[in-house]
């Protein structure tokens, strides 16, 4: 049986808690898009942690954790997250990686560093991971697969159009030093190394353990509001976000994906530019970032303060429609506690007129938040275990929700601990 785990919105939404949590009862867990650009905050009984690359699953003994095709991946940056886990206690994870991955490359990142200050005012908010710059070149073909780091005559000419391109680019539109053709190999032949031990034929290995019975988890990075085609393009990422993608970045038939988790904040946040229609500011975001997550709404990548907002039902109702949500995680409730009245948006007002769909993005940036408001609780939720036992106002707030996205929230989490969860089994009326 495969999973998908995927965020309905801009990221952010307690991906990382959900699937380490859902790892528990899996075998397999794959990372199927994206690179180290975004963090997943895991806290369980090692510790605190924020994963860039590896799948939210390394931390039980019993599970494979694998770097699927569709992933940018950064080698040393793997290593160094591998070490770090052992460092701190974790069991060494099984890890696996996908020889069809691609590399990214040191390169990349400069080239998105050169970028986002060449475009200055009119950056897209990048990390600077060189996330944009990888998908081009794989894209463009002259991106560096895995496989091709055990042969050298394939690698020998690729660094030489690598190096020809990219140098005309560094010397006359950034006006940077070039590449060294001889670095390049130098440091190909130490990721090779590196990486050698990991390398798997991952789309065959699934296809077995799918014959076996095995379960399988899918592990997606960012939300639906940052995928290419159905996000808030240009202001998005370069990967597919949307579970879809889980089948091709990992190397299975779409059909396997029976259950699709698409995790949704009780209160909306942004990493990022781009539009965000329920965006509040000052104190109120303030106090609300403040509480938010554990420890406050900072990027686990960046360390950027989040853009805070409230509750958004238009944006997350598309973002659970377009990832084909079959249940919905609905996480950080308890954060919400201390205030009065909770204002939902459920409707945007573009050039006078209300809607309730989500547009593209020339409208988006027009539209003005329309506000539903609920009674707060007023009280702490933490440590309560049944649904029913939560204050009336929370469990109308939380059915609102469902009422308004169209799915069921079969989990409500009430805290950042692994067993902080409330599992529901109302549907949608």
């Amino acid at each position: 049986m495969v999973r998908a785990i995927v965020g309905a919105n801009w990221g952010d939404e307690g991906k990382g808690k959900i699937t380490d949590m859902l790892a528990r009862e899996s075998d397999i867990i794959v990372r199927f898009q994206g690179g180290s650009n975004a963090g997943h905050t895991i806290i369980n009984n090692y510790g605190k942690f924020a994963l860039h690359l590896l799948p939210s699953g390394v931390f039980y003994d019993h599970t494979t954790s694998i770097i699927g095709n569709g992933v940018a991946l950064n080698i040393p940056y793997l290593m160094d997250e591998i070490q770090s886990l052992v460092d701190r206690g974790v069991p060494k994870p099984r890890i696996l990686v996908s020889d069809r991955a691609q590399i990214l490359m040191p390169y990349h990142v400069l080239f998105d560093t050169y970028e986002e200050a060449r475009l200055a005012g009119k950056s897209f908010g990048s990390t600077k991971s060189g996330i944009a710059p990888f998908y081009s070149d794989k894209y463009a073909k002259i991106g560096f697969q895995v496989s091709e780091l055990f042969d050298e005559e394939t690698l020998v000419e690729k660094v030489d159009r690598v190096c020809t391109l990219k140098n005309i680019m560094l010397e006359h539109l950034y006006h940077k030093p070039p590449i060294d053709p001889a670095e390049l190999m130098e440091t190909l032949h130490q990721y090779r190394d590196m990486v050698a031990p990991y390398v798997c034929d991952v789309s065959a290995y699934l296809h077995e353990a799918l014959k076996e019975g095995k379960t399988i988890l899918l592990e997606g990075q960012l939300g639906s509001l940052k995928d290419p085609d159905h996000g808030i393009y240009p202001m998005v990422t370069s990967s597919s976000t949307l579970a879809a993608y889980g089948a091709i970045g990992a190397g299975i038939p779409p059909y396997e994906i029976k259950d699709i988790i698409t995790v949704v904040k009780a209160y909306s946040s942004a990493v990022g530019a781009g539009a965000f229609v329920s965006e509040i500011f000052g104190g109120e975001a303030d106090e609300l970032r403040r509480r938010g997550g554990d420890g406050g709404e900072f990027g686990a990548t960046t360390g950027r303060p989040r853009r805070m907002g409230w509750f958004d039902a238009v944006a997350t109702r598309y973002g659970c429609r377009i990832q084909g949500a079959t249940e919905v995680a609905l996480t950080v409730l308890d954060v919400l506690g201390y205030l009065d009245e909770l204002p939902v948006c459920v409707g945007y007002e573009v050039d006078g007129e209300i809607i309730k769909d989500f547009p593209t993005t020339v409208k988006l940036e027009k539209a003005k938040p329309v506000y539903v408001k609920l009674p707060g609780w007023k009280c702490e939720i933490r440590g309560i275990r049944k649904y029913e036992d939560l204050p009336e106002n929370c469990r109308n707030y939380v059915e609102f929700i469902e009422k308004e996205i169209g799915v069921p929230i079969t989990m409500v989490s009430n805290g950042p601990g692994r067993d902080e969860i409330i599992y529901r089994n109302e549907s949608v009326d």
